[in-house]
């Protein structure tokens, strides 16, 4: 696991080369859950579709958090490295270890003894309920897997080190597929069948990554004082991590949220907002790998007092996620029904979904760029104005507009995928005042 100088060298070629397999990584991680509710859907009906698209929406939110808390390793790792720190790197690597083993299983513990009341709140349709108590207690069991994989990535992305974390995905998504078709087809296991695919390619992966780490050679050494939890390390991570895990997890909640108002109107409205979830996923791939690329590059650059070359990162993560997200959402506007239709034969989820994503997928354009202010701020350790960012956004638009629309508009979801867009234009504007006042305040400390 050697490290990479991500502070030298042309910006678009860095970003390129960091990106690439970021983006694929993601696109693999997110086949994860598309393969479910597509296989899943040329086997079962439609209530098994919705226990997995609802009961899979509950362990996005949980691996996001689980992703957000992981940046902080990433950026205290970046950091250290910028500032040719190599010590720092060793106890951010060692104290992780120790901080998420500890985090993984009391999450599997806590969560699998409240799987019936999470399922309740999630205001589940009746037929679907017992399908998706039954996948959420197999994933929330498997957490500190997936824990152990989303940290080892993390890790491997401190050091400039994109590809390994793709590699490890590719080959869990490869055995997912194939298991999904064993467990859901051949042995007609339902939304079990599914959760137990999920695990099951999670734990090759995790297999996989740590015999990699094994047999190569490091460029940081890890003892076993590295391992002793040090409160200015451990605090470090937290810093960093806490808000975009609360920032990512709160904006889960608010889209969970809006799949409860859609389970309220019934199984096809349900089933049509889970598909576009899915689909929203794949979309949102090219503004995901902008934002982590943005913080990683950002953070070993902020290590090395190269505050320009950070600044013009995001700068041209924004170019690339606008480009993307006006060519997602012509595509889109032309052939929503079709997509959906993809994932489910019943024509009336497949209208639904349509309308709910041509009013959601203006969002490609508009999260594209506060994902890159997000992605800057924590990687400058400022990952607390993306969390403030979010609660505004999320309090004062997202959730209102999608629960009006989802009351006033009961014949169509189109207006409540254009909440979730409003919303995002909110944030570009409080990012951009939160990123002018920075910069500001950075001058003022440059100067003194």
């Amino acid at each position: 696991m050697m490290e990479r100088d991500l502070t030298t060298g042309s910006i678009w070629k860095t970003m390129i080369r960091f990106s690439l397999p970021f983006l694929l990584a993601y696109f693999l991680q997110t086949l994860y859950g598309l393969a479910d509710l597509f296989i899943i859907g040329q086997f079962n009906g439609v209530e098994a579709t919705t226990a997995v698209s609802i009961g899979s929406q509950v362990m996005y939110m949980i691996t996001v958090m689980i992703v957000g808390l992981a940046m902080g390793t990433t950026v205290m790792i970046g950091q250290a490295l910028g500032a040719k720190k190599r010590e720092n790197a060793s106890r951010a690597i060692g104290n992780t270890i120790i901080l998420f083993l500890c985090v993984a299983v009391a999450l599997a513990i806590i969560l699998t003894l409240i799987v019936r009341p999470i399922v309740n709140v999630m205001s589940t349709p009746e037929e679907a309920v017992e399908g998706t108590v039954t996948y959420l207690r197999i994933c929330f069991m498997g957490i500190p897997l997936i824990t152990a994989y989303n940290v080892i990535s993390a890790i491997f992305r401190g050091m400039g080190d994109s590809k390994s974390p793709m590699y490890f995905i590719a080959v869990a998504c490869v055995a997912n597929i194939v298991l999904d078709y064993v467990f859901i087809g051949a042995l007609d296991m339902g939304p079990a069948g599914a959760a137990f695919g999920t695990l099951s390619g999670q734990t090759i992966s995790v297999v996989v990554a740590l015999i990699t780490i094994l047999i190569r050679k490091m460029g940081i050494s890890l003892s076993l004082k590295d391992l002793r939890p040090r409160w200015d390390t451990m605090s470090g991570i937290v810093r960093v991590g806490v808000p975009i895990a609360l920032q990512d997890g709160f904006v889960q909640i608010t889209f969970l949220a809006i799949t409860i108002f859609a389970n309220m109107r019934g199984l096809n409205d349900a089933a049509a907002v889970g598909v576009v979830e899915k689909i929203m996923g794949v979309l949102f791939l090219v503004p995901s790998s902008m934002l982590s690329t943005v913080s990683a590059i950002s953070a070993q650059n902020f290590g090395a007092k190269k505050y320009d070359r950070a600044r013009k990162t995001m700068r041209y993560a924004i170019y690339v996620a606008v480009g993307w997200g006006i060519l997602a959402t012509v595509v889109m506007e032309f052939s929503a029904n079709w997509f959906v239709g993809l994932f489910s034969s019943s024509q009336d989820v497949a209208r639904l979904g349509g309308q709910y994503l041509r009013g959601y997928v203006l969002d490609c354009i508009f999260a594209g760029v506060h994902f890159c202010f997000s992605g800057y701020f924590s990687g400058v350790s400022r990952s607390g104005l993306s969390l403030a960012n979010n609660l505004i956004s999320t309090l004062g638009v997202r959730l209102p507009l999608a629960y009006i629309a989802s009351v006033m508009f009961v014949n169509t979801l189109f207006p409540m995928g254009l909440a979730t867009s409003a919303a995002s234009l909110v944030s570009i504007a409080i990012c951009a005042g939160m990123f002018y006042w920075l910069q500001k305040k950075q001058k003022i400390e440059c100067q003194s």
